[in-house]
C-alpha cells in the first residue's frame, strides 16, 4: 500500500449543483470530440473532495497521534505524583520514628533537666543537636515534597484539561472527515453514471481540465497512481478474460487521479467496448501505456503529457467488477501487444 501525497485543506464545494449536470454523453460518433464537456462539474467536483478528503485524514490522524502524545505524558505525569506520594508517605513514617524515639528517651524532659542528670552532659547536646538536625532535614524534605506535589497536581489538571481540548478537537475532524468522505462518495457514483452513459453512447464527454497537482517529480518515471493496493496481475487467469489478463489492476475508488507515467502523447481516448473509457499514452523507445475503466478523461488525443500529470480518474467503466485502473504496458497501440507491466516499470526505476 502507498500513501498519498498531501494538500492543505481546500474549502468544500457544494454538491447542488451536481444533480443539474446531464447524465447522456455528449454528440459524438465514438472517438474523443474536444471541446465537450464543461471544465468544471462532477469530475472537477472529485478531484477537489478527493484531495479535501486526504488532507481532513492526514489532520485526523495527527490529532489522534498527538493524543496518544498527550496521554502518555499524563500517564508520566502521574507516575511521578505516586512517586512523590510515597515518599513523603515515607518521611512522615521517619518523623514519628524518631518522636517516638525521643519520648522514650524522656524527650518530655526539659533538656536542663537531661543535662543535669545525665553523666556525659556534652554527649547529651551533641545527641540533641543532631536530632534537632534531623528534624530540620526533614521539616525541608517534606516542604520540598508537599511542593512538588503541588506543582505535579497543577501539572496533571492543565495535562487532563488540554487532553479533553484535543479529544473535542479530534471529534470535529472526525466529524469533518466523515461529512467530506461522504460528499465524496455522492459525487463518485454520479461521475460513474455519466461514466456509464458514454461507455453506452460509444461518446466521450470530454477533457475535463482539473487543478493539476504542484509536484515536481525527481524521476521521469512514477506509478499511475498514488494510493493503491495491487490485485490482479499481469497473466493471471479467470473468467473475466478471454485468455489471460493483459495488465496489472490497481485497486483504488472511483474518482482516483490517474497519472501518466512518463512523458508522452496521447494517441488514443475512447469509451465503449470492454475497456470502457481508455487512453493510450506513446512513450520515447517504441512502448504505450494504457489506462482504462475510467470514470472520465483529463486530456485530449494529440496531447503531450508530463510524468505524473493527471490524465484522468479511475472507475469502473467497461467489463469491470468493481473500482479499479487497468494498466497495460504495449509496444503497439493496440490491445493485444501488453508485455508485463510491473517488470517495465522497474526498470524505469518505479517499484510497486
Amino acid at each position: 500500500m502507498r500513501f498519498t501525497r498531501r494538500h492543505p485543506l481546500l474549502v468544500a464545494v457544494p454538491l447542488c449543483a451536481l444533480a443539474v449536470l446531464a447524465a447522456r454523453p455528449a454528440d459524438g460518433d465514438g472517438p474523443h470530440a474536444p471541446g465537450h464537456g464543461s471544465a468544471s462539474g462532477v469530475s472537477a467536483e472529485v478531484a477537489r473532495l478527493y484531495e479535501e478528503a486526504a488532507t481532513a485524514t492526514e489532520r485526523y490522524e495527527a490529532g489522534r497521534r498527538e493524543a496518544e502524545r498527550q496521554r502518555n505524558r499524563a500517564h508520566e505525569l502521574e507516575e511521578r505524583l505516586d512517586r512523590e506520594r510515597r515518599d513523603m508517605a515515607g518521611l512522615h513514617e521517619d518523623l514519628g520514628r524518631i518522636a517516638s524515639s525521643q519520648y522514650r528517651d524522656g524527650g518530655g524532659l526539659p533538656l536542663t533537666a537531661h543535662m543535669l542528670l545525665a553523666d556525659d552532659p556534652e554527649q547529651l547536646m551533641r545527641g540533641q543537636r543532631v536530632v534537632r538536625q534531623a528534624e530540620v532535614s526533614l521539616d525541608k524534605a517534606i516542604g520540598r515534597s508537599e511542593r512538588a506535589e503541588a506543582r505535579l497536581a497543577r501539572n496533571e489538571a492543565r495535562a487532563a484539561a488540554a487532553w479533553k481540548k484535543l479529544e473535542k478537537r479530534n471529534a470535529e475532524l472526525a466529524d469533518l472527515k466523515d461529512g467530506i468522505e461522504a460528499k465524496l462518495e455522492s459525487a463518485r457514483w454520479k461521475l460513474q453514471g455519466q461514466a456509464d452513459a458514454s461507455v453506452a453512447a460509444g461518446a466521450c464527454r470530454g477533457a475535463v481540465r482539473l487543478d493539476q497537482p504542484d509536484t515536481r517529480f525527481t524521476s521521469g518515471w512514477v506509478a499511475p497512481v498514488e494510493t493503491y493496493e495491487l490485485s490482479a496481475s499481469y497473466g493471471s487467469g479467470g473468467t473475466r478474460w478471454a485468455s489471460r489478463h493483459t495488465g496489472q489492476d490497481f485497486a483504488v475508488p472511483i474518482g482516483t487521479p490517474v497519472r501518466a507515467v512518463g512523458t508522452g502523447k496521447v494517441v488514443k481516448v475512447s469509451c465503449g467496448g470492454a475497456f470502457g473509457i481508455e487512453v493510450v499514452v506513446q512513450h520515447a523507445g517504441g512502448y504505450y501505456t494504457q489506462y482504462a475503466h475510467l470514470a472520465a478523461v483529463a486530456v485530449d488525443q494529440g496531447e503531450r503529457v508530463s510524468p505524473g500529470q493527471w490524465i484522468g480518474q479511475s472507475g469502473t467503466s467497461g467489463n469491470s467488477t468493481g473500482p479499479h485502473l487497468h494498466f497495460e504496458v504495449r509496444v503497439t497501440p493496440e490491445m493485444g501487444s501488453a508485455v508485463s507491466p510491473v517488470p517495465w516499470l522497474a526498470r524505469h526505476g518505479v517499484s510497486l
